[in-house]
C-alpha cells in the first residue's frame, strides 16, 4: 500500500494590529497655552480618535424638511392653458355658428323676401283696371284659322 502524504497547512491570514490611541511622542515640556486644542473625532472603524482642532472637517448640516403636501393632478399653469383652449374653442364655435346663420338668413332673404318684394313692386306698378278686369289695357285679339283641303289629281 502506497504512504499518504500529510495535507499542506492552510494560508495564514493577515490579522491587523489594533490601533492604539494617540500617544505623543516624549518630548520636551508642552505648555498649556502653547499647546493647540485637540478633539476626539470617530475614524473608519467608530473608534474615537484625536485630532487638532483646526483639521477637522465641517460639521454636517442638518437637511431642511422637506414639503410633503400633496400637489394638484394638474399644474395651475396647464389648467389655465387648458381652460383657455376650451374657451377659445367654444368661442370660435360660437362665432361659427353665428356666421352660418347670417349667411343663411341671407340666402334665406334672396330666395323669399326678395320674391315677395318683387311681387309688392309689380302690383304697385300694375294699373288699377287691370286688377279688377284681369286686362292690363290694351286688348289684342288674335284669330287664328287653320283650312284643311283635300284634293286628289287622279
Amino acid at each position: 500500500m502506497a504512504r499518504l502524504e500529510p495535507r499542506p497547512a492552510p494560508v495564514e491570514l493577515h490579522h491587523p494590529q489594533p490601533l492604539t490611541p494617540y500617544a505623543s511622542a516624549a518630548s520636551a515640556v508642552d505648555l498649556y497655552g502653547e499647546r493647540e486644542p485637540v478633539v476626539w473625532v470617530p475614524d473608519a472603524y467608530g473608534r474615537m480618535v484625536p485630532m487638532p482642532k483646526h483639521l477637522t472637517p465641517p460639521p454636517v448640516l442638518a437637511t431642511q424638511p422637506r414639503d410633503l403636501t400633496p400637489l394638484p393632478l394638474l399644474d395651475p399653469i396647464a389648467q389655465r392653458f387648458i381652460g383657455a383652449g376650451i374657451g377659445g374653442g367654444a368661442l370660435s364655435a360660437g362665432v361659427g355658428y353665428g356666421i352660418g346663420q347670417i349667411i343663411s338668413s341671407a340666402a334665406g332673404f334672396g330666395s323669399g323676401a326678395a320674391m315677395w318684394i318683387a311681387f309688392v313692386i309689380l302690383g304697385l306698378r300694375m294699373p288699377a283696371r287691370a286688377l279688377t278686369t284681369g286686362q292690363n289695357g290694351t286688348t289684342v285679339h288674335i284669330r287664328k284659322a287653320v283650312i284643311k283641303r283635300n284634293h286628289f289629281h287622279g
